[in-house]
């Protein structure tokens, strides 16, 4: 389905995955994108260990996309797997890795269509879609020419997590019931948008799972926040984080240390004193528009900068085509 909004075209479509899955996916694209050769990639699914907050891209990505759109960035969505209006159980994950996978090809096809040929290629995640654009990175080192991570879930909270005792006893019954919804949690909505007529919003969408997170999902979860957290390191595409410093759902404290200990040499921190965990769409107009205003600086930089990668790629190109004549 496509229409018109504006001056950006919209489309959505169902895609099917490597394990016979229809995923939702949609897109904004500029009608006239002048100079911005530039696609953003958005794994936007938002997570949490202790509260799975299962958003469809139609609730979260609109005016994050539009926004963009507007100021010349065509951008891509998806819902993985059981999340939103793709297939599958409800809230329910069995590998991470699986979710990985289907972004990674999803996206890659779409940088390879005739049209995108030849332009920048960043991610956009915010919370666990953050974690899932640095697992990206991980998957495809080269491919990527940056991202913009958006207080991502590289840990989680400590208020939020569950007592060692508890998560043990979890792991064990996981083994048994990975589909139960019995995994203790504080409701999550009302720590993450500061703003309670957007926390009305999200509690009134019907692509919004309201049950307690189911056993499996938890343990996957748990376990990529604790694998990033130990390789922040191997980051090495030019990224900006942003974190609100009250933030109360992922620790800002882990961006800090992203920051400082990732080997890439093109990283940005922006940390916003009194901003929650929401900071595309939970906090007041006046502080979302500090926030994408940053976001907007920053992707304008890198199109000045020119595609450094394409060049690279030219010119191996080049040289391979000498060596063979």
């Amino acid at each position: 389905m496509a229409c018109e909004i504006g001056d950006i075209k919209y489309d959505e479509e169902y895609v099917l995955n490597g394990r016979g899955m229809k995923l939702f996916t949609c897109s904004w694209v500029p009608f006239n994108q002048g100079t911005q050769s530039f696609n953003l990639h958005l794994p936007w699914l938002r997570y949490g260990v202790q509260h799975h907050h299962e958003q469809s891209c139609l609730l979260s990505i609109p005016g994050t996309a539009t926004r963009l759109a507007n100021a010349g960035f065509a951008c891509y969505g998806i819902d993985y797997q059981g999340h939103g209006k793709s297939d599958g159980l409800e809230a329910y994950i069995t590998n991470f890795d699986d979710l990985v996978d289907d972004c990674s090809t999803h996206f890659t096809n779409i940088c390879e269509r005739k049209e995108n040929k030849g332009k920048m290629r960043y991610l956009l995640g915010e919370s666990m879609g953050g974690s899932m654009a640095l697992l990206l990175h991980r998957k495809k080192g080269d491919y990527w020419d940056g991202a913009i991570l958006v207080a991502p879930m590289c840990k989680i909270a400590d208020e939020l997590k569950p007592h060692p005792v508890v998560i043990s006893v979890l792991n064990q019954l996981g083994k048994i019931i990975p589909t139960w919804k019995i995994i203790p949690t504080q409701d999550i909505v009302d720590v993450a948008f500061k703003m309670p007529e957007v926390r009305e919003k999200v509690r009134a969408n019907q692509y919004c799972y309201k049950g307690r997170p189911r056993l499996k999902t938890g343990q996957e979860l748990l376990r990529v926040c604790i694998d990033l957290e130990q390789n922040l390191q191997e980051v090495a595409l030019p990224f900006m984080v942003l974190h609100g410093e009250d933030d109360r759902v992922t620790d800002p404290g882990v961006s800090k240390q992203l920051y400082n200990v990732a080997s890439s040499a093109d990283k940005t921190l922006k940390l916003y004193p009194g901003m929650w965990h929401g900071l595309l769409y939970g906090e007041p107009l006046e502080n979302i528009e500090i926030v994408f205003r940053d976001i907007i600086n920053w992707l304008e930089e890198k199109v000045s900068m020119g595609n450094s990668r394409l060049e690279r790629e030219l010119k191996h190109a080049h040289d391979d085509f000498k060596n063979n004549v």
